[in-house]
C-alpha cells in the first residue's frame, strides 16, 4: 500500500493511493489500515504532498556506508524533527557553514512502539519505507562530533514523497541526482548494518514509536549541493524525492 500525507482545506490528512485518487485513512498506523467505505478522496495529480509522517524522533545511522563499516559498532545520531520537510520544499543552506552534501537514503518508518526488539522481530515494527535526503553540512562535522551542527539546518531532512509498505528493503537501488543528472548510485544491499539490524540495535537504547524515522545510511550516495540546484533522491520501488536548494538569508 502507498501511504501519504496531503494538504487539504481542512488541514493535513493521511491517505492511501487507490487508482488515481488519495483516499482518507483514519489511522495509517492501525493494524490492517485501509480506507473506509465512503471515505473522502482527492485527485492524486491535483493534491499537494506533505512529508509523509510527522516524527517525534529522527535517527540517522553513522558510518553505515559500506561493508568495511561492519568493523565499527553500530551508532546513530539524532536530527531535530523540525528539519523534516516534504517533496518540493526547499533545503536552506547557511553560507557561513561551509560545504554541504545531500545523502540519498532509504528511510525506515516505524509503525508501532519499538523497544528491545530482536532483528527477527524488527520487520513487524515497520510501517513501511520512504526516501530520505540526509543533508549534512560536512565542514561542521569536525567542530562537533555529536553532528548537531552538521545535521540540523532548515530543511535538512526531506522525506517523501510517500511511504511504500511493500518493499524488499535489503536490496533496493539508490540514485542521487542534481538538476536531473545522475551523480551517485548504489543499493541498500551495500549498507554495513541492514535496516532491521539497525532498528533492533537502536531499540535497545531508546523507545521508538509510530511515525519515527530511521535514516539507514548512505552507501556511496553522498553528493555536493549548493544554492540554485535541484537535489533529487530516487529509490527503486518508491519513487523520486525532489527538493530545491536555496540560500538562507543571514544578518549582515
Amino acid at each position: 500500500m502507498r501511504i501519504a500525507r496531503i494538504a487539504t482545506v481542512a488541514g493535513p490528512r493521511s491517505v492511501a493511493a487507490r487508482g488515481g485518487e488519495w483516499v482518507a485513512l483514519a489511522d495509517p498506523f492501525a493494524p490492517d489500515a485501509a480506507p473506509a467505505p465512503g471515505a473522502p478522496s482527492w485527485p492524486v495529480d491535483q493534491t499537494p504532498l506533505l512529508a509523509p509522517v510527522e516524527p517525534r524522533v529522527v535517527l540517522g545511522m553513522l558510518h553505515n556506508s559500506g561493508p568495511d563499516d561492519r568493523a565499527l559498532p553500530p551508532q546513530a545520531f539524532l536530527k531535530s524533527a523540525r528539519t523534516v520537510v516534504g517533496a518540493q520544499d526547499p533545503v536552506m543552506l547557511d553560507p557561513r557553514r561551509g560545504a554541504v552534501v545531500g545523502e540519498c537514503e532509504l528511510a525506515l518508518v516505524v509503525g508501532r512502539v519499538c523497544r528491545n526488539v530482536s532483528v527477527a522481530d524488527a520487520p513487524a515494527h515497520v510501517l513501511g519505507w520512504t526516501i530520505g535526503n540526509d543533508v549534512t553540512a560536512v565542514d561542521q562535522a569536525a567542530a562537533d562530533d555529536t553532528r548537531t551542527q552538521a545535521k540540523n539546518g532548515d530543511g535538512f531532512t526531506p522525506l517523501g514523497p510517500w511511504i511504500e509498505t511493500d518493499l524488499n528493503a535489503l536490496d533496493v537501488a539508490l540514485t542521487a541526482l542534481v538538476d536531473g543528472v545522475d551523480v551517485a548510485a548504489s543499493s541498500s544491499a551495500a549498507l554495513a548494518w541492514n535496516p532491521f539490524e539497525a532498528l533492533s540495535h537502536l531499540s535497545h537504547h531508546l523507545t521508538l514509536g509510530p511515525g519515527d524515522i530511521l535514516l539507514t545510511g548512505a552507501p556511496g550516495t553522498a553528493f555536493p549541493i549548493a544554492p540554485g540546484v535541484v537535489a533529487s533522491c530516487a529509490v527503486a520501488g518508491i519513487g523520486v524525492l525532489t527538493n530545491p536548494v536555496r540560500a538562507l538569508e543571514v544578518p549582515a
